[in-house]
């Protein structure tokens, strides 16, 4: 019997030991999940710390970015407008002296062309754009636009061809359309080089317009067409008479487009020219609305 008392007082003895030490594990695993739960907490502060600071810092460039452009917008339109003043009267001007003022003309341009790309791709991101539709005639607007460009073709010997027909009718936002074929037309520019062609022409499809602007230039890879729509993407082929490129119009146009619920399509080789054809809903309604991008014409 004492026997038993004994095997059995060893057993609890035993049970109590193990609680006990089982006991001090899950305590000091506990301790140790109450540390690391601390040291999580801090990383997350400290990472939203952080990200405060850079989202702090994004913000403040987007602001300098718009300031800057929008106060250069202005005397940059006084420049270009000053310019053409003096192209009016340019009879009595040398040769040279009609040379550098062209070089000044595309420069201005060139520049103020950046800008409208700067501000537009900041009101992109901070705030989008409301659409205001509108019944347009699309070969007005693209016949506006061409007889723009047609100053700064001229000065690189480049010829536009446009016969579009009397009436091509769109429901659209007409600040869309001038900024999605200003930043294609221009871009036709700048890749092409001197005595070429640009060939613009708008074709019916029935309940959509395709709008195709060709030219021929260099072309684009097909490395560079993987990343064509990407911001601030830089191509492989370069303009051909010392042009800036900001990298963003070609993602401006994309993101225009796709608000309109229309669509771009990009065909090139190298070596072979380029075409950009954008189609649109003849009657297309905006799908939302947001705020409105300024103006920067």
């Amino acid at each position: 019997m004492e026997t038993l008392v004994s095997i059995l007082i060893g057993l609890l003895l035993v049970v109590i030991v193990l609680q006990v030490r089982a006991y001090l594990k899950l305590k000091q695993k506990n301790k140790l999940i109450v540390v690391q739960s601390r040291e999580i907490k801090r990383q997350i502060q400290e990472q939203e710390k952080r990200n405060k600071e850079v989202g702090d810092l994004v913000h403040e460039k987007q602001q300098l970015i718009g300031l800057v452009s929008h106060d250069l917008k202005g005397p940059f339109n006084r420049i270009f407008a000053l310019i053409q003043l003096m192209e009016l009267t340019s009879d009595n001007l040398l040769d040279e002296q009609r040379e550098y003022l062209g070089k000044m003309h595309q420069i201005v341009a060139d520049g103020l062309s950046m800008i409208r790309n700067l501000l537009d791709n900041r009101r992109l991101e901070d705030q989008g754009i409301d659409q205001t539709p509108e019944h347009l005639n699309l070969a007005l607007v693209l016949g506006s636009l061409v007889k723009n460009y047609r100053t700064l073709a001229v000065k690189k010997k480049i010829q536009i061809h446009f016969n579009p027909p009397s009436q091509a009718m769109v429901l659209a936002d007409k600040l869309y359309l001038g900024r999605i074929f200003e930043n294609l037309i221009s871009n036709a520019l700048k890749f092409s080089p001197e005595g070429k062609s640009i060939y613009i022409a708008i074709d019916d499809l029935g309940d959509k317009l395709a709008v195709k602007i060709k030219d021929e230039g260099p072309g684009i890879s097909r490395e560079d067409q993987k990343n064509l729509y990407r911001k601030f993407q830089r191509l492989s082929a370069r303009p051909t008479g010392g042009e800036s490129s900001t990298g963003l119009g070609l993602s401006i146009v994309k993101a225009l487009v796709e608000k309109m619920d229309s669509e771009i399509y990009c065909e090139s080789e190298e070596g072979s020219g380029t075409t950009f054809t954008v189609r649109i809903d003849k009657s297309a309604q905006p799908a939302k609305k947001e705020s409105r991008v300024a103006e920067v014409s």
